[in-house]
């Protein structure tokens, strides 16, 4: 950073900088909600430890490093080939950003189905300007989330889908952001937004991807509607380089009668934190909110949820597993709030936690907060070490101790890996975590077949 010029100031000075550049700037709406988001941000400052919520995440990068917005030559740069989750075929809609960059020659866009469209938030603005500004910035808050907030002032790269009233979409639809390789550090701030209408159905599987060695902020804020009777799957993976600094927001709100199925795998990063805020704003719906995150060197992971029951008779599960080697640490908090009148709710959350290190580090704060009498809800958190008694067994049937520790973090994890609904994108997941182990781990897959 700068000498004498704080992050908070250096953010606003690039604000300031490329406001007239930023999609949309003429359209008087959009303006005030930039102009809001940078006060508020400026107002706020950025989180730090005396705040409940962050007093186990410091964002020591952002202090540390100088960050440039990423411009048009970045989003050029040339990618040898696209990481994905999904195979890499055109059986399924893709959607590709290079540092905030649309790349339409990366991208699959050309069959997509009748009542569905996926553009970048600039092709929106500029298309359906009264629409977008009907949906964008009405979930996520400024007030209390600073990032958001810097977000909200800076977006101006991201990806808008929406799937019209009662439109089933059978394959899922693939986001992939992938940063790096860049001549100096650069940020950007991706904003999302899915509104997924009456009984419609879709799977969407995001991708945050790092290449090179370069350090880089990437600041993701998803807003999420789902409609009254509507399902969405919705599946995260976070593989960011080790040098990166990975912060995002994810606000849903969910409709009467609806399902949001949510899962999160986070692979890597110096620092990575999720807020996920979710509110249930009509009976019957659900919220499934699970993840998994594995962790080593010295890397930095925090996830953070916050499930709000504010009709009577919806329901929440949240199922979140962390590996942890050498001096990584992990943070879950996770706090389920049931408001007055919220009866015949029925939540639970756990957080469990494997250390593979003595040096590795795990915080977990679940929490129940309830304003309603008749409700079923429960929460708990474990962090421990792999099975002494286990190893020895599978030890004992003649298992190398590498492979045998390898088959134990698989099973650990498997349990959560299992909650995701589409087979083809769990089976993508399991294969990132196997990848993920050391390279004893590799026969775990032959093993296990």
């Amino acid at each position: 950073m700068t000498q004498n010029v704080t992050p908070v100031e250096a953010f606003v000075a690039d604000f300031e900088a490329v406001n007239g550049l930023l999609a949309g700037n003429d359209l008087p709406w959009l303006s005030s909600l930039r102009r809001s988001g940078i006060e508020q941000f400026s107002g706020q400052g950025l989180p730090h430890a005396k705040l409940e919520a962050w007093k186990y995440t410091r964002l020591r990068p952002l202090e540390d490093t100088s960050f440039r917005p990423v411009n048009d030559a970045d989003g050029s740069a040339g990618v040898a080939s696209i990481p994905a989750v999904l195979p890499s075929d055109s059986s399924h809609p893709r959607i590709v950003f290079v540092n905030g960059t649309l790349r339409l020659d990366l991208s699959w866009l050309d069959a997509l189905p009748d009542g569905v469209s996926i553009e970048s938030l600039g092709q929106v603005i500029a298309s359906d300007p009264e629409w977008v500004g009907a949906h964008l910035g009405r979930i996520g808050r400024l007030d209390g989330q600073p990032l958001t907030a810097l977000n909200t002032a800076m977006m101006n790269c991201g990806c808008v889908i929406r799937v019209r009233r009662g439109v089933v979409v059978e394959a899922p639809i693939e986001v992939i952001y992938v940063a790096g390789l860049t001549d100096s550090p650069v940020a950007y701030h991706p904003r999302n937004l899915i509104v997924m209408e009456e009984n419609s159905q879709a799977t969407i599987v995001k991708l945050h991807a790092g290449l090179g060695v370069g350090a880089y902020f990437a600041n993701a804020v998803t807003e999420v509607e789902v409609g009254d009777g509507a399902t969405l799957r919705h599946y995260r993976v976070q593989s960011e380089n080790r040098e990166s600094t990975h912060l995002a927001n994810l606000n849903v709100r969910i409709g009467k009668d609806a399902t949001y199925d949510g899962f999160g795998l986070h692979l890597g990063g110096r620092l990575s934190r999720t807020d996920v805020f979710a509110r249930l704003e009509g009976e019957g719906g659900h919220c499934g909110l699970n993840g998994a995150y594995l962790m080593k060197g010295r890397e930095h992971c925090d996830t953070t949820t916050v499930i709000e029951h504010h009709a009577a008779h919806t329901t929440c599960r949240e199922i979140f597993k962390g590996i942890l080697d050498d001096e990584a640490r992990g943070v879950f908090q996770g706090k389920i709030i049931v408001h007055p009148g919220a009866q015949q709710i029925d939540g639970h959350q756990l957080s469990n936690a494997l250390l593979l290190s003595d040096r590795a580090e795990m915080d977990a704060k679940p929490e129940l907060e309830i304003y309603a009498d008749d409700v079923k809800c429960s929460h708990g958190a474990t962090t421990g070490k792999l099975d002494d008694t286990s190893l020895f067994y599978l030890r004992s049937r003649g298992i190398p101790e590498a492979l045998a520790r390898n088959l134990l973090i698989q099973s650990f994890l498997a349990e959560v890996i299992d909650e995701v609904k589409d087979e083809a994108v769990r089976e993508a997941l399991m294969d990132k975590v196997i990848h993920w182990l050391p390279a004893q781990c590799f026969l775990a897959e032959e093993w296990t077949k």
